[in-house]
């Protein structure tokens, strides 16, 4: 059963105890899997398909060929084609409307106005994103991460998977028009995108969710190549009040309890009554849902309701946890929700569940987990955009500033850096 708990309890440590990625004994296997394949390439990286995955992959047939694309087309019903292109439509409008503000500025700049600043804005050349192909498989979040790329601009999307057994990923990519899709996985997948193999182009970065393995090589390999975010287990949040539904509220919650036992399942809210209805409730849905062993425990574990006094205390309540979702389910949803400061993304009012965001509404689901949101943003057009400033300074505007670049840089000690200023003064 999920515990009832009071805000300002000690059992509220719980609540805000949980870290981005607490699987270090895993970290040295990771380490030795990204060396192996940027030495060895090719060979590491099969090996260890087979070693892992049961495939046996070689340069050969890595790639998805185009018999196959058509093979998983013909295998999947055309009604659920026809729903992944209607939430594709609505990814695609919502991140278009967002490379509207990557708009090349110039302005005048320097002591006489003279001289130009400004910046330029573009898309990386090529990414990679990872889906995964183990436990489960997400169709979804092949448009997630491909359709803000395509919206950014990006010239090439490539795809890592493992053990393609759920044709709609296939389709999702060719809907989407990647035209390279990997027939490889986990933290070999990464090391192989990141750094390049005789048969895998190394990328500018790497999206996507995968298991602690690919979220370690994520880690692990940022700084040689972008990434996303280091992402952990799924979680909910709901503000609610005594005007919610504790039946939607439970179901909401349960959403992502069934992801797996490190999900987490969090409700605070104001109503004595409604905290203890949606107690029964998470209880007798569960009762009936098929992933009901892995719902209890995430529920018993990391699930949570907190109950307090006044809507000020769950507002703070909330953005201490910092959720990846956030649902506000109360009176004046939206007046609630302008106040929250840290989430990944708010759903807000009774008619918009967290399942919305995952499948169809336009936003990302990929988004920022275990607090990070504080400082962290959901995967946008913005993850696939790059600036670089613009100088062009004339003669006379360089020689008014620069006594002052020549007695900064002289005084750390960068005497040639003093040294271009001043024969640019002869």
């Amino acid at each position: 059963m999920i515990p009832i708990i009071k805000y300002g309890s000690d059992e509220m440590k719980r609540v805000y105890g949980r870290t981005q990625l607490g699987s270090a004994e895993f970290s040295g296997a990771v380490a030795e899997i990204i060396a192996n394949v940027r030495k060895h390439g090719d060979k590491a990286l099969f090996d260890y398909a087979k070693k892992f995955d049961k495939s046996d992959v070689n340069a050969d047939n890595i790639l998805v060929t185009e018999d196959e694309i058509k093979a998983a087309y013909a295998s999947v019903d055309k009604k659920l084609i026809e729903s992944l292109r209607r939430a594709k439509e609505n990814i695609l409008s919502y991140h278009v409307k967002q490379r509207d503000k990557y708009k090349n500025e110039f302005f005048s700049g320097g002591a006489n106005g003279k001289s130009a600043l400004g910046w330029i804005y573009r898309p990386l050349s090529r990414v990679g994103l990872y889906v995964p192909g183990g436990k489960a498989s997400y169709p979804s979040t092949v448009l997630m991460t491909a359709l803000p790329a395509v919206a950014a601009g990006v010239d090439e999307i490539v795809v890592a998977t493992p053990n393609i057994k759920n044709p709609l990923i296939l389709v999702a990519c060719a809907e989407c028009g990647v035209k390279k899709i990997y027939k490889v996985g986990g933290a070999q997948a990464i090391a192989a995108l990141a750094y390049g193999t005789e048969s895998v182009e190394r990328v500018d970065l790497i999206a996507g969710p995968g298991n602690v393995f690919v979220t370690l090589a994520k880690k692990q390999v940022f700084g040689d190549v972008a990434v996303d975010m280091i992402a952990g287990p799924s979680e909910i949040l709901v503000i609610a009040d005594e005007s919610a539904d504790p039946e939607l509220v439970a179901a909401d919650m349960l959403s992502q309890a069934e992801h797996d036992e490190l999900a987490a399942s969090i409700l605070v809210t104001t109503g004595k009554e409604l905290a203890e209805e949606v107690q029964k409730q998470t209880q007798a849905q569960t009762s009936v849902l098929p992933r009901r062993e892995i719902i209890e425990k995430s529920l018993k574990n990391n699930g949570a309701i907190v109950l307090c006094d006044n809507m000020d205390q769950a507002i703070e309540v909330a953005d201490k946890v910092a959720p990846e979702h956030l649902e506000v389910c109360t009176k004046d949803a939206h007046d609630v929700a302008l106040r929250l400061k840290n989430a990944g993304a708010i759903f807000v009012g009774g008619f918009s569940p967290e399942p919305l965001g995952d499948y169809f509404a336009g936003p990302s689901h990929v988004l920022p987990t275990s607090g990070s949101a504080r400082f962290s943003s959901v995967l946008s057009v913005d993850t696939f955009m790059k600036k670089t400033s613009y100088i062009a300074y004339d003669r006379d505007d360089l020689l008014a500033g620069a006594d002052d670049i020549i007695s900064i840089a002289e005084s750390e000690g960068f005497n040639a850096h003093a040294n271009t200023i001043i024969r640019r003064k002869r």
